[in-house]
Parts: C-alpha cells; sequence; structure tokens
C-alpha cells in the first residue's frame, strides 16, 4: 500500500521541530527553518486539502480566486467574509494616524466608507497586480495570467509558461512581498496532462502551509479545464520553510493525527473564462478532517 500523500507534509512538520535551525525572524517570534524542500502531489490521487487539521477551504480559495482577479484591496475580501489580509493595513494604519481602532471597526470602515477603503484597504501592488497588471518601462501592463492561459492553447511545449509576483522595482510599496512568488505549467503531451509547480521563498509550515497547496492544486484545476488538459502532478518548492516557535505544541498535535481519505474537488463545467469563476462554482466532496488547530499569524 503506497503511503498517504498528506505524509509528506507530517514529515516536514516533523524534521522542522526536530531539527529546524532556530532562528529570530523579522516578527520576533522565532522560527525552526529549512532551506529547500520538495512535495509532489499527483491530483489523480485526490485533491491535496490536508485532512489531519480542518482547512477552511473556501477561505482559501476566496483568496486564490481575488488574486486571479487582479485584486489589491482588502475590500474585496472582507465582502466576501475573509479577513486573513486585514492585519497588515490595520497595523499600518494605527502606525500613521495613532488611532487604536479595533480590527471589527476598522474592517466595518472599509465596507461602509469608499473612500476609507481607497486609502487604507490598498495592500499596494501585491500578488493580483503584479500577476495581470505588470507594469513596464513605457507605461503599459502585461497581464502574466492570460499569457499563461494563451501559451497553453498554441504553445504547450514552451519552457515559458509561467507567472511572477516578485516585482523588485514594486516590493517596498507591497503590503507584503509575495511568498508563493512563481507559479509555472508544464504540458504532459503523452498523457494529456497539465502539471502546475509553484516556488514559495517564505512558507510559514503550520498555519499557511496546507493553504498554499490547496490553492495550487485549485489552480492548476482551473486552467486544465480553461485550456483543455486533464489535472496531473503539482509541485511544491519551499525555499525558507519554517516552523514558528509559537506553533510547535499545534504541530505536536497534527502530526500525532492519522490522515484521512483526500477528497475530490468538482467544478462547475459551464464557467468559459478562468476569471469568471466563484465560490460558488466550486465544491470539495467527501471531505473528513479531524479538528482545527489554532495559531496566531505572525506580523
Amino acid at each position: 500500500m503506497s503511503e498517504h500523500p498528506e505524509q509528506q507534509y507530517l514529515q516536514l512538520l516533523r524534521y522542522l521541530i526536530d531539527s529546524g535551525d532556530e532562528r529570530i525572524d523579522r516578527t520576533g517570534v522565532g522560527t525552526r527553518a529549512r532551506f529547500g524542500h520538495e512535495m509532489r502531489f499527483n491530483l489523480e490521487d485526490g485533491f491535496p486539502l490536508f485532512t489531519t487539521k480542518r482547512v477552511y477551504w473556501k477561505t482559501a480559495f476566496k483568496e486564490m480566486l481575488w488574486m486571479l482577479s487582479g485584486g489589491d484591496n482588502i475590500r474585496q475580501l472582507l465582502e466576501q467574509n475573509v479577513r486573513i489580509w486585514t492585519d497588515w493595513p490595520l497595523k499600518h494604519y494605527r502606525k500613521e494616524t495613532n488611532e487604536d481602532l479595533s480590527q471589527e471597526e476598522f474592517e466595518a470602515r472599509i465596507l461602509g466608507d469608499d473612500n476609507f477603503a481607497r486609502q487604507w484597504g490598498k495592500l499596494g501592488p501585491v500578488y493580483g497586480k503584479q500577476w495581470r497588471r505588470w507594469s513596464t518601462a513605457d507605461g503599459g501592463e502585461i497581464d502574466q495570467v492570460q499569457k499563461v492561459l494563451d501559451d497553453l492553447k498554441s504553445n504547450p511545449t514552451s519552457r515559458r509558461i509561467l507567472w511572477d509576483g516578485w516585482n523588485v522595482a514594486e516590493l517596498d510599496d507591497m503590503a507584503l512581498p509575495p511568498c508563493h512568488k512563481h507559479y509555472q505549467f508544464y504540458v504532459n503531451q503523452s498523457e494529456g496532462k497539465l502539471c502546475g509547480a509553484m516556488v514559495q521563498r517564505s512558507a510559514d509550515a503550520f498555519l499557511g502551509l496546507a493553504w498554499n497547496i490547496a490553492n495550487l492544486a485549485l489552480v492548476t484545476h482551473l486552467i486544465a479545464k480553461q485550456t483543455g488538459y486533464q489535472p496531473g502532478e503539482i509541485v511544491w518548492f519551499g525555499m525558507d520553510v519554517h516552523l514558528y516557535l509559537n506553533h510547535i505544541e499545534q504541530a505536536k498535535t497534527q502530526i500525532s493525527r492519522e490522515p484521512y481519505a483526500l477528497p475530490t474537488l468538482e467544478v462547475d463545467p459551464a464557467v468559459e473564462s478562468l476569471f469568471d469563476y466563484t465560490i460558488d462554482h466550486l465544491n470539495v466532496v467527501n471531505y473528513r478532517s479531524h479538528a482545527a488547530i489554532a495559531g496566531d499569524v505572525a506580523v
């Protein structure tokens, strides 16, 4: 019997707990880290939504769809009850105004005041802006995601079917430089399958990595459907892969659990454009998981 695909992730957590290089990071929390790690998931074996703790897949998928839309303001997320990006603009607001507004008050003002949202909800030129509107020297813009779709249809053996978010000239203007910075796609010609890979410069192994894997699988599924291929394999490459010191006990709990069978992903076949998908077009079937495990975000 082959090993459950999720064991790759649990083994990574165990390595970080037992052998990770302990360092103080920019947040001051401290981590145990490893430089360079790879995981592979065959999408025929199930959708890699991890089961040893509850992963809130709708929130994760909403974030990926927001990025694919070119979004760069938390208002677009808050309208969908997604609050995972609020910490950064709220921290900036408090620093600039010396007003100790609560998160609830801040989010309410973002949702209720157009001018406030424009000024304080902006995240800068983050993921979606780079993916869909990369600025050129002559004042133009490049839609990298659309180019991937076009290349998969017209030149599927190209080694340049990719998009990147690491725009050096605009890093200082971003609320957070991209962690999952590089996506690349490969067509297995003999099998008619689309494979997707992602390079992640910085990976929060306990809190964020399960989302990153699920979203890489999601975008590979969606692009495959829009370009006429079957989903194949995804490959995740982590560079600075770390476990925050205040997540060690939670990670120990997680690795003590046995994974359940992976679920499957259903995608509405009627959607004609990658950019028209909403959460209502997606469904994860037969997702059984252990209970959620809470952990604080290091900002």
